[in-house]
């Protein structure tokens, strides 16, 4: 078996092969197209994906032994609704073989979060963990916030349950042990300490207000605290407070109490006393309603990280025992698992899941359930919010109802929304133009769905009307083209055009122009004083005008809706714009990487200078060639 970490650890094409049938959606197809797959299934563990006629993923499974896993499919009067819906509908399988079951389990997890199936249980959650990062390839260490892949060298704590969880805990770290939060080109180019060292939140070693060693020691304590050794890092500040007060160094004694009292503060800040437990995930499962939430709390080095409420969906008619099974999967998958994992019940096949979370991360991990002692006062707790934070759900879920519900009767549409599209664009006077789509759903947004269309075509640049246009095509053009009979829940039920009567125009000529004539559209403009008084006008096909009066819900919900896509497109833009300010035309001569391109920029200062050098002045630069400058004088001086 290769190492957990390998990125070629399941090499689907060498393990895999397909069976397609044919023919319409119904049990007797499927339970045909089962068998056929049967045919030729081995007996070894692995993993199988349903399939429908079009070669959507339905479902992704793992089992010890593929073809005894697999025939129960067949015997579809033992199977519930559910599944018996999901065989109507397959119509091909595939199979990936492993090693052994627990490797199954992992890549089961990897092939739902890739193909995200409808009749799977699944982690609905748009964004990656956050984690501190203490960066270990500089002198001086900085200590930094980080979501994504591990490309740099340091050390990683985490996951924190929120970015303002770990934005609390860097101030902490900063109050406690001056480290450095700056990037590494302002730490090279200061000349005097920055505001953070004047409020006693950097040691200032940019400026040489602290030595290696020094900063060295902050660091190793830094490391302590996060690696829940705050006691020993409490006592050590104590005893240095006392010797600078004993040799009347009362200046650096205030320092030092006052590092003494922030660390104090954040000990007496926990939400929940962990001590003694070091590294822990804590989950809780509440159910009600049909609906259910799993309750999450990180514990890490003692500390409590945060906690945070997770929704998972398409759990009707499955057990608690297999969903929690299905979300530990999926969750591990993302953020490395740590060696305690405490439950207030025991997930399906616990040891199987125990076994390939520790062979994913290298170490043993345990699964326990608590029934006795401090462990079962912190499932208590997670189980307490778990049922307040379900109970909030459906709360919201019910009055998110009612305003949809209000909406449909204000506006006539044929029924509740289940995706609404909203549009908007963003440039300045032109330039870095893009347009933006957001979605929404009787859930809330759907991050993921969100969509950026950056203006390929120069002219449209500078006209909202235009822009409009070509968004529109690219993005209805594209869905026609692979999804025309609208079967694939793609194609927005509504509309919402952020303009007036001429925008909503505008936008219904551009899809009638492409044979589309079927989608609701509604267009908000601002009101007669221009939005200020919270009033908007909703302007509809037909020609009408409706207005809300001020604090009523809908207008409420729509505003929100506009607002997110504002806020979208908005940042897009920011984001659009800072990379551009930060790219020089040298990335665009061939042959012309990170490295040469610094030394360039290093030798003549501008990459103005680079383009106007002499062959002769190019030559000089360290580390370039002949050939190199030729290279970089020719595409100049075409």
């Amino acid at each position: 078996m290769s190492h957990p970490q390998s990125p070629d650890r399941f090499h689907e094409d060498k393990a895999s092969f397909t069976v397609r049938g044919a023919g319409a959606p119904d049990i007797e197809a499927g339970v045909e197209a089962i068998r056929t797959t049967l045919k030729t299934l081995p007996t070894r563990p692995g993993v199988y994906r349903m399939q429908d006629a079009r070669g959507d993923v339905l479902y992704v499974g793992k089992a010890r032994a593929l073809r005894n896993r697999v025939a129960n499919y067949t015997q579809v009067d033992r199977l519930p609704k559910r599944l018996q819906r999901m065989v109507a509908q397959t119509r091909s399988m595939t199979i990936v073989t492993t090693n052994s079951e627990a490797e199954a389990l992992l890549l089961e997890a990897q092939l739902i979060k890739r193909f995200r199936p409808p009749y799977n249980v699944l982690l609905r959650d748009d964004k990656s963990f956050p984690f501190i990062l203490l960066r270990e390839d500089h002198d001086f260490p900085r200590v930094q916030k980080h979501r994504g892949a591990r490309k740099y060298k340091g050390r990683y704590y985490g996951p924190f349950a929120s970015a303002g969880s770990v934005t609390r805990t860097i101030n902490a770290l900063q109050k406690l042990f001056l480290l450095r939060s700056c990037t590494d080109s302002f730490f090279a180019n200061r000349s005097r300490p920055c505001l953070l060292f004047q409020i006693k939140r950097c040691s200032a070693p940019c400026v040489g207000r602290i030595g290696d060693a020094d900063y060295a020691e902050l660091v190793k304590d830094a490391q302590d605290f996060l690696g829940g050794k705050s006691t020993a890092v409490q006592k050590k500040l104590g005893e240095a407070m006392e010797a600078a007060s004993a040799a009347l160094d009362f200046e650096q004694a205030a320092v030092l109490r006052d590092r003494l009292k922030a660390l104090t503060f954040i000990q007496g800040s926990q939400a929940i006393n962990a001590e003694g437990l070091g590294d822990a995930d804590i989950f809780a499962l509440a159910t009600k309603g049909g609906a259910m939430c799993i309750q999450a709390f990180f514990i890490r080095g003692g500390q409590n990280w945060g906690h945070r409420s997770f929704f998972p969906v398409h759990t009707a008619e499955v057990a608690e025992d297999e969903v929690l099974a299905s979300f530990m999967a999926q969750f591990y998958e993302e953020v490395p698992p740590p060696r305690l994992i405490l439950s207030d019940r025991a997930p399906m096949e616990c040891d199987l899941m125990a076994q390939a979370l520790s062979e994913r991360i290298g170490f043993k991990v345990r699964i326990e359930v608590p029934q006795r002692g401090d462990r079962t006062r912190l499932i208590k707790q997670a189980q307490r919010n778990a049922v307040e934070a379900l109970d909030r759900r459906l709360a919201e879920t019910t009055t998110q109802a009612k305003v949809l519900d209000d909406m449909v009767e204000t506006f006539g549409l044929d029924g509740v929304p289940d995706r609404i599209e909203i549009y908007d664009n963003s440039h300045i006077q032109g330039s870095h133009a893009l347009g933006a789509m957001v979605v929404a759903g009787p859930e809330g947004f759907r991050k993921n769905a969100y969509r950026k269309f950056n203006m390929k075509n120069p002219e449209t640049s500078n006209d909202d009307f235009a822009m409009m246009r070509e968004m529109f095509e690219r993005r209805f053009g594209r869905a026609a083209r692979e999804d025309p009979d609208r079967d694939s829940g793609e194609w927005p039920d509504l509309v919402l055009i952020d303009g007036g009567k001429g925008q909503l125009s505008a936008a219904r000529a551009i899809l009638e122009d492409m044979g589309i004539e079927d989608i609701c559209m509604i267009g908000i403009a601002k009101g007669p004083h221009h939005g200020r008084d919270g009033r908007e006008v909703f302007h509809m096909p037909d020609g009408r005008e409706i207005s809300f009066p001020i604090n009523h819900p809908v207008l409420f919900y729509l505003q929100r809706l506009r607002d997110e896509a504002h806020r979208f497109a908005i940042g897009a833009h920011r984001q659009k714009r800072s990379k551009a300010i930060s790219t020089s035309s040298l990335d665009e001569v061939p042959g012309i990487g990170p490295s040469r391109k610094k030394a360039l920029l290093m030798h003549f200062g501008t990459a103005k200078a680079v383009k106007s050098a002499a062959l002769e002045d190019l030559l000089k630069a360290p580390g370039v060639s002949k050939a190199v400058a030729q290279q970089v004088y020719d595409y100049f001086h075409e």
